[in-house]
C-alpha cells in the first residue's frame, strides 16, 4: 500500500537550491527545473500577490502527496498545510488525516477528505481543503510517490529519532531493523519508514507522525547543501515528480524571503475519532477541534 509521500521535500529543494544560486549553471538548471515543475493555475483567479521582496506577507501551501497509477487518477493520502510567516519567524505544518470525513466541494457529497482528487483532481481537493481550514491556499504543490526514496538519497540520506522498534517486512526493504532511537536511513529505508501503519499502536497518527519528523529531517539536511552534484540530484528529483503553480520567480522569492521560516516550525495534526458509516471507516474530527484548527492557522497567517 504506497499510500505516503512527503510532499515537504518539494518546496525544501526549492529552498536549498536557491542557497548556491549565484552559480550560472545551478541557476539555470533550477530555472529549467522549475519550468519544468510549472502547471497552469488551477483556480478560475490567479493566487493573490503575497510575495512582496521589500515587506514579505505571509503565505499559505498546499502539500498534496499522490499515489497514481496507470488507469487510476489516484487520492492524495498525504494533505499538509502549511504556513509560512517571515516576520515572526514560523512555520506551521497541520497535517489532515486522509479518512476526515468533510464536504467534498463541487461535488455535493460528504466523504474522506482523499476522495476529493479521485473526483475533481487539484482544484477539487484545494476547494475542499480551503472550506475544511477555513484558510485559502496561495500555492500548492503535488508530488507523486516516487520522489520521496529520490529525494532523501539526493540529500544524502536523513536521521531521525524513531520512538518505537520494529521489523520491516515489506516491499522496499525486506527485513530492515528500525532501532528504537535515532537511526539514520536512506531513501528506501526513509520510504519504509513512514508508510508503516500496521506495527504502529497509534495506526495512521503515527504514521503521520514520522512524516514531519521525516520532513524536518529533510529540511535541516537540505539548507546546508552547497554540492553542485547534490543540488542536481536533487533537481531531478524535483522535476520528475512535482507539479505546482509556482513560477520560478515566485520560488526564488521565497527562498529568498521565506527561508528563515524554518527556524521555528510547530507541527500538528487534525484529531478526532473514527466511526464506521454505512459500513465505510471515517475519521470524524469534532468542531471543536476544527474551530481551533482554523483559528491556529489564521493566527499565523497575521502580519
Amino acid at each position: 500500500m504506497k499510500k505516503i509521500i512527503i510532499i515537504m521535500a518539494s518546496i525544501v529543494g526549492i529552498l536549498a537550491i536557491g542557497i548556491s544560486g549565484y552559480a550560472y549553471y545551478v541557476y539555470h538548471t533550477v530555472k529549467k527545473t522549475a519550468e519544468q515543475m510549472h502547471e497552469p493555475n488551477v483556480n478560475e483567479e490567479p493566487p493573490p500577490e503575497v510575495n512582496i521582496p521589500a515587506n514579505p506577507k505571509p503565505i499559505s501551501i498546499l502539500l498534496m502527496g499522490v499515489d497514481q497509477r496507470k488507469g487510476d487518477p489516484g487520492r492524495t493520502d498525504t494533505l499538509i498545510v502549511i504556513t509560512l510567516n517571515p516576520k515572526k519567524e514560523k512555520m506551521v505544518m497541520v497535517s489532515i488525516p486522509r479518512d476526515t470525513r468533510t464536504e467534498i466541494i463541487g461535488n455535493g457529497k460528504m466523504d474522506k477528505i482523499n476522495h476529493a482528487y479521485a473526483f475533481g483532481g487539484t482544484k477539487m481537493s484545494i476547494d475542499t481543503v480551503e472550506n475544511f481550514v477555513g484558510v485559502p491556499m496561495n500555492y500548492y504543490i503535488r508530488v507523486n510517490m516516487k520522489a520521496l526514496k529520490e529525494l532523501v538519497d539526493a540529500v544524502g540520506g536523513i536521521t531521525v529519532q524513531n520512538n518505537i522498534d520494529w521489523y520491516d517486512e515489506g516491499y522496499y526493504k525486506k527485513g530492515y531493523h528500525y532501532k528504537k532511537g535515532q537511526i539514520t536511513l536512506n531513501g528506501p529505508q526513509a520510504l519504509g519508514y513512514v508508510r508503516m501503519r500496521h506495527l504502529d499502536p497509534k495506526g495512521d497518527f503515527g504514521r503521520n507522525e514520522r512524516q514531519r519528523k521525516v520532513i524536518t529531517a529533510i529540511i535541516h539536511k537540505a539548507v546546508n547543501i552547497s554540492s553542485v552534484t547534490r543540488i542536481t540530484d536533487i533537481l531531478h528529483a524535483l522535476g520528475k515528480n512535482v507539479k505546482t503553480n509556482m513560477t520560478f520567480d515566485e520560488m526564488m522569492n521565497i527562498q529568498k524571503n521565506y527561508r528563515d521560516s524554518q527556524k521555528n516550525i510547530i507541527q500538528y495534526e487534525v484529531q478526532g475519532k473514527g466511526e464506521r458509516i454505512d459500513g465505510i471507516y471515517y475519521l470524524i474530527v469534532p468542531q471543536e477541534e476544527r474551530t481551533r484548527m482554523m483559528n491556529d492557522l489564521k493566527e499565523s497567517l497575521k502580519e
